[in-house]
């Protein structure tokens, strides 16, 4: 059974990864659909999240598959249920993404209004901080995914001065409150990113470490 339970693990992981690789580059894709006002861009985004979702239940039913025949235990328990929890907040992810992509395509048709806050730096550094937490997950990196919970910190107060922003373009041009109010909601969307990015790898480490971080340190 040993023998059986680690092959059906390691199917497990490539499932996960590959799930985590479609909606990295599909987040890229939102984004960068954004920056550029492409609508075609961000079409493709919105058709790409049907296969992630179909992979997201991929997961939950391989994870429960396992659970179900093997009854695990340590640390092969730990890496099972933080899979579970890392499927949800992949798929997330992949929902926030596609909000993106559908804010984007609304302001393809203003593509001589600037946005009011530097979304590229706001959305890199959410970028980052998926992009690193996959990299702890891979990598089995406790360490690095410490450091991931701690970058949110920084998307929070760049989404609170997106906020005031928003607030002083709406006064200064209210003809284009419909566009000011969907830039401010591509950066609720990329907060919440981050939000599950930190969740991402806070799951890491307690399939790593054991301990769950946002109940000993006031993790989120």
């Amino acid at each position: 059974m040993g023998v059986h339970l680690q092959r059906e693990i390691e199917g497990l992981k490539r499932k996960i990864l590959s799930l985590a690789a479609i909606v990295e580059e599909n987040l890229r894709r939102a984004v960068r659909a954004t920056l550029e006002r492409n609508a075609d861009l961000a079409c493709r985004v919105v058709a790409v999240d049907a296969g992630v979702d179909g992979l997201e239940v991929d997961v939950e039913e391989e994870c429960l598959k396992i659970l179900a025949l093997h009854q695990p235990v340590a640390s092969d328990l730990r890496f099972i249920i933080a899979v579970l929890k890392i499927d949800n907040d992949l798929e997330r992810i992949g929902d926030l993404a596609v909000n993106i992509a559908q804010r984007a395509t609304s302001l393809a048709a203003e593509e001589r209004l600037q946005p009011p806050m530097d979304l590229a730096e706001m959305s890199e550094h959410v970028q980052e901080m998926l992009r690193r937490s996959l990299d702890a997950l891979v990598n089995h990196d406790a360490a690095l995914a410490h450091a991931v919970v701690a970058m949110d910190d920084a998307v929070d107060r760049m989404n609170r001065r997106n906020f005031r922003l928003v607030e002083h373009a709406i006064r200064r041009d209210p003809e284009h409150l419909e566009s000011w109010l969907q830039f401010l909601s591509i950066s609720r969307y990329l907060e919440r990113v981050a939000d599950h990015a930190g969740n991402l790898a806070e799951d890491v480490v307690y399939m790593i470490e054991g301990v769950i971080v946002r109940h000993s340190n006031g993790g989120s």
